[in-house]
């Protein structure tokens, strides 16, 4: 399917989540479609970044992840540096962990895109890759965490 006109049917919803925004943002697989929600989502008026991390999941990956994510909104003021918006990405981003990290053995290779979005009262982190013990074993894995951020 056309990713334009994939994204087209998204417009005609009432109001784009940020919880619908982050997963699209985050599944996009080239720069074009990244582009492509970027401008709905500019529609909207969502406010997002995008990152990208890997490493091995319960080492280097779960400590990795949070310092990127947060780090990320506040480089780009996504957040401000206030006690209740960090707290709010570093819970949304751990619900998006587990959903990435479930089932997943102790040495799993993990690459993933990370997008998260914001509006006035809520903030979503949606994480989106790959995951392996082997390259022969590759195979896609999601994680979505929402929170409160006002």
């Amino acid at each position: 399917m056309n990713t334009v006109k994939m994204i087209d049917c998204f417009r005609n919803e009432a109001a784009l989540t940020v919880e619908t925004a982050a997963m699209l943002l985050a599944i996009t697989r080239s720069l074009n479609s990244e582009k492509a929600v970027k401008a709905l989502l500019d529609e909207d008026g969502l406010r997002y970044v995008v990152t990208e991390i890997g490493g091995i999941s319960h080492t280097g990956f779960q400590e990795k992840t949070t310092k990127a994510i947060l780090g990320a909104c506040l480089n780009t003021n996504l957040i401000e540096k206030k006690t209740q918006q960090v707290h709010a990405v570093l819970h949304a981003t751990e619900e998006a962990k587990k959903g990435i990290l479930v089932n997943a053995s102790t040495s799993t290779s993990l690459a993933v895109k990370v997008a998260i979005v914001r509006d006035d009262v809520w903030i979503a982190v949606a994480m989106f890759g790959q995951s392996a013990i082997h390259p022969l074993t590759n195979h896609m894995r999601a994680g979505l965490g929402v929170m409160h951020i006002s």
